[in-house]
């Protein structure tokens, strides 16, 4: 375990600090201790101070833990502040709670919050979620309905297994990286390279797979400085991005924006946004929302033949499925899930690099058969990917290499 500083202490006396633990399945844990109490005055605050720890877990790729044995705080309020924070989390890492007092246990559990996990113990819940890791086929439907409070439900090891898979996925280039970085800089293991890429993340708030990505396609470096010659670069004039003061060097930030802005654009309930993996040329899911267990298992296992998302991603163009049930472009694997999720219109938008290359796609999905968008809507489409194009293209020549740059710089100190 690796201490880390914490946040200062909210106005109610009530302190967070956050240490990274290892243990689970290719990733650590950002674990929040708390200690004080709570009262109905600083709910507000200790909100936003752990919204700002669950927001810096997801940005380095850490599952986030709340240990709460030292807190006295009555059940309303926690319910309140967990309900308030975690409202906001669909798509990312279950809040896992251990050691919370009986009250606060119960209470938790009979509000049956989304995005919270309880456990006992520390050691529980990571023995849970490896247990989990083995679990690659589909669950079983059946649970008593007398099950133990403390122990997930079939929903939630569900999301554990795609959360799983997907890092399955990307666990062969986190391989590569750590050696890779062994050879260049004589790292004595694989433990101490991931140790510096995750701590290169944080910094960064660079996601681990994003990362190691990078370290694997990237030249190597020949001298002191990684990439000579290069120049800080403005940030692109971005017409649809820019709105609402985002932040361009945020990743999360950014991806959530673009789909928040393609829902608006194609007045779509759900949606997702792929961005294409160099290390492994495919399409990897970024955010998503308002999509069924199905489909996600679907995109997080990379079953993307069939689709119109690989047909948009092949084609460099808008791929629309007005009736999902009848169009032949879907394999039959593709339309019985998009069926199973009540999708029967689908649209799919490239995103274009300047080179004319796929570096992702947008997607977005309606419930009714024959759906297409308006010539409007479909010029909207095209300057939001154009944007997005913009975007990531600035986001990986500027602050990806910025933390591939100061990796280097930190392992090279290491070796005199």
């Amino acid at each position: 375990m690796k201490p880390s500083s914490g946040r200062p202490a909210a106005p109610a006396r009530l302190v967070i600090e956050s240490s990274v633990v290892e243990g689970l399945p290719a990733e650590g844990a950002l674990l929040l201790r708390m200690s004080g109490s709570l009262d109905a005055n600083g709910v507000r605050a200790w909100s936003e101070e752990l919204r700002g720890h669950l927001e810096q877990a997801d940005r380095a790729g850490l599952r986030p833990v709340l240990d709460m044995a030292h807190v006295q705080l009555g059940g309303a309020a926690v319910l309140r502040t967990l309900s308030e924070t975690t409202r906001s989390r669909s798509g990312r890492p279950d809040l896992i709670i251990v050691r919370a007092r009986p009250g606060v246990r119960e209470a938790v559990h009979l509000a049956r919050l989304t995005g919270v996990q309880l456990y006992a113990t520390l050691d529980e819940a990571l023995r849970e979620l490896a247990r989990a890791a083995s679990r690659v086929e589909e669950l079983p439907a059946w649970r008593s309905q007398m099950a133990d409070p403390l122990r997930p439900s079939y929903e939630d090891l569900h999301k554990e297994v795609r959360a799983l898979r997907a890092r399955v996925r990307t666990a062969p280039v986190i391989g590569m990286a750590q050696g890779a970085l062994m050879v260049r800089y004589g790292l004595p293991d694989s433990g101490s390279a991931f140790r510096v890429l995750r701590e290169v993340s944080q910094r960064f708030n660079v996601p681990l797979r994003v990362l190691v990505s990078a370290v694997v396609v990237a030249r190597p470096p020949s001298g002191e400085v990684w990439f000579p010659g290069r120049r800080c670069l403005p940030v692109p004039q971005l017409r649809i991005l820019a709105r609402g003061g985002r932040d361009p060097r945020y990743r999360r930030q950014m991806t959530d924006a673009v789909l928040h802005e393609a829902l608006a654009i194609g007045r779509a309930p759900a949606g997702y946004v792929q961005f294409v993996d160099a290390a492994v040329n495919a399409l990897m899911l970024e955010t998503h929302y308002g999509c069924a267990d199905v489909l996600l298992d679907q995109l997080v296992r990379g079953r993307d033949e069939g689709t119109a998302d690989a047909a948009a991603r092949t084609r460099g163009r808008q791929v629309g499925v007005a009736d999902v049930a009848a169009d032949a472009l879907l394999s039959d694997d593709c339309r019985r899930v998009l069926l199973a999720t009540g999708a029967r219109a689908v649209h799919s938008v490239p995103v274009l690099s300047s080179a004319g290359s796929c570096t992702g796609v947008i997607s977005v999905h309606w419930p009714d058969a024959g759906h297409r968008p308006t010539a409007a809507q479909s010029e909207a489409f095209a300057l939001l990917a154009s944007d997005t194009a913009a975007w990531l293209s600035w986001y990986h020549r500027t602050v990806l290499l910025d933390a591939l740059e100061h990796l280097h710089r930190a392992l090279t100190r290491s070796q005199r």
